[in-house]
């Protein structure tokens, strides 16, 4: 027994000094876990509608109309046919009526650009073998994110590419 104290050293508290490591038992953060899930949408956000879509003063309030979706849906399979010259056509023409159009046909220019910029790396590294596999994966990237950005679109949701340049804002 301790000097000071009724009872064994140990039964009633814990030695000083000891007890649970840092953070142990703490009480958890307001809101854990976060409403929808773990962490939330990503910053840039990869759904809903762009920023300031539907905003009073914006360029059309509600969801996005069939022919809004039918535009996003085109500057997105451009990718086929037209590639940067698709969205940019979008983009000036529909663009001025609808926010989403706008949006997904900057997102689909941005993205058009980036693979613009991959396959001249690749086609440079053909010469060193490896470009040949790099060439193929970007056309069949390209293509699958192209379709998956369609059908977001078509769908009404704003659809961010992933490991794209921003160029245009």
């Amino acid at each position: 027994m301790d000097e000071g104290s009724s009872t064994p050293y140990g039964q009633d508290s814990p030695p000083p000094g000891s007890g649970p490591p840092p953070g142990y038992g703490a009480p958890p953060p307001p809101n854990y876990p976060p409403p929808g899930g773990y962490g939330g949408p990503p910053p840039g956000g990869y759904g809903g509608p762009p920023p300031g879509y539907g905003a009073p003063g914006g360029y059309n309030a509600g969801p996005p109309t069939s022919d809004d979706r039918t535009w996003a849906l085109l500057s997105h399979l451009s990718y086929f046919v037209l590639s940067i010259i698709g969205p940019i056509i979008i983009m000036v023409t529909k663009g001025k009526e609808s926010a989403f159009v706008r949006d997904q046909a900057v997102e689909a220019l941005n993205f058009h650009i980036t693979l613009a910029i991959a396959s001249v790396i690749s086609f440079i590294l053909i010469f060193v073998i490896v470009g040949i596999f790099l060439l193929a994966a970007v056309i069949i990237a390209g293509a699958v994110l192209a379709i998956m950005g369609a059908i977001a679109a078509y769908n009404g949701t704003a659809y961010r590419y992933p490991l794209t340049l921003r160029l245009v804002k």
